[in-house]
């Protein structure tokens, strides 16, 4: 992209934001471009909230089409976009609402706890949702000793092994991006940088999530970045997050566990495509009125744990 193309792409996205009283929206795997334009940067968490609470009319969110569900969930009343209507979640794609139909009746005395990384019909289904910042907390106080997680097998396991008082059930879901990384990649970095610190999503396998010094979502990360007297820090999780981490802590080194770990869906949405749905208010999430009413209630629970 030309400089003067990407000013002008710029300037065009934040007038009519303006003009349509809109707001842009953006996870931490986005592109630098897409991060630099946005209103609100972070975490799957992060940006649910801000949804929720916004007065903007219209919220375009740059991210994968169940992050733009669930601020349609939190805020049915308010226009939102996805910029790209393909960009999707393989992880999402990995349990279906009739999946869990299924696993709720073989085991009809357990809670459903589903990862916000889902489909707004497997959150409807769902007692109460979490995200990678607070799955922990949320099982760990949860009014259930039995608890079907789904549909990430990893953070599932995760979160077996830090509440081992409870019988959690997982399903066989995983991240694509996450599941590449493995124990010769850590053994590689650590040799690379001894003094790294090892942060590490916990999306990634068993193995990967023993070695880490720290198992954290990417906003803990940040936070554990900014907090942190190391001085250089091994990061396992989607690249897009290097830049932000570079960007606040200009005087520390951040290394990708491995190389080429990216999102191909969370790299579908350019300035181009941004500014197209602002322009045209495309492409516009609906959801069913009930959908909205079951899925609004496991993410409330959700919340109230954070």
């Amino acid at each position: 992209m030309a400089l003067q193309n990407k000013t002008e792409l710029v300037a065009s996205i934040n007038r009519i934001k303006k003009e349509k009283n809109a707001i842009i929206l953006a996870h931490n795997y986005q592109m630098p471009q897409i991060q630099e334009v946005a209103d609100i940067l972070g975490d799957s968490l992060e940006l649910a909230r801000k949804a929720h609470s916004t007065s903007a009319d219209i919220l375009v969110f740059c991210g994968v089409r169940f992050m733009a569900e669930t601020a349609k969930i939190l805020a049915p009343g308010k226009k939102v976009l996805l910029p790209v209507l393909n960009a999707g979640c393989p992880l999402a794609d990995t349990i279906t609402a009739e999946q869990v139909l299924e696993l709720k009746q073989q085991h009809s005395d357990a809670g459903v706890i589903t990862y916000v990384n889902s489909s707004a019909e497997v959150k409807a289904l769902s007692d109460i949702c979490c995200t990678s910042g607070n799955a922990v907390k949320v099982v760990k106080n949860a009014p259930y000793q039995k608890v079907l997680f789904i549909p990430d097998k990893n953070l599932g396991w995760w979160v077996k092994q830090s509440v081992p008082e409870k019988q959690v059930i997982t399903w066989k879901g995983y991240c694509p991006v996450h599941e590449r990384y493995m124990l010769k990649d850590v053994l590689e970095a650590k040799q690379a940088h001894p003094e790294a610190e090892l942060m590490v999503h916990p999306e990634c396998r068993k193995s990967i999530l023993e070695q880490a010094d720290y198992v954290l979502s990417t906003a803990g990360m940040l936070s554990r970045a900014h907090q942190s007297s190391a001085r250089e820090f091994i990061i396992g999780t989607e690249d897009g997050i290097l830049f932000r981490l570079e960007k606040e802590n200009p005087t520390k080194k951040f290394y990708p566990l491995a190389s080429d770990h990216i999102c191909k869906d969370m790299k579908m949405t350019d300035l181009s495509a941004l500014l197209k749905s602002l322009e045209t208010e495309r492409y516009e999430v609906e959801l069913k009125p009930e959908v909205i009413t079951g899925a609004k209630k496991a993410i409330q629970e959700m919340i109230k744990y954070v």
